[in-house]
């Protein structure tokens, strides 16, 4: 299975759409808000909150570094 381009998520087979542009770049799509976000208004998944990208940031962003203790 394959992981949508945009949001992350494990496409199952038999859905979503596989969109190919003139380089050659292969792109997966779960569903069309993913391919409107990412092809015509231009979105980066990091910026975009209820990606699975955004979230391991924001996550990350969140835990303590490691030897230092929160207070």
């Amino acid at each position: 299975m394959v992981k949508c381009s945009f949001c992350g998520i494990t496409i199952h087979k038999g859905t979503g759409k596989m969109y190919i542009k003139k380089d050659a770049k292969v792109f997966y799509f779960c569903a069309n808000k993913c391919e409107k976000n990412m092809l015509k208004l231009g979105r980066k998944p990091r910026t975009t909150e209820w990606t699975v990208e955004y979230k391991n940031l924001k996550a990350s962003a969140k835990k303590p570094a490691k030897g230092e203790k929160s207070e």
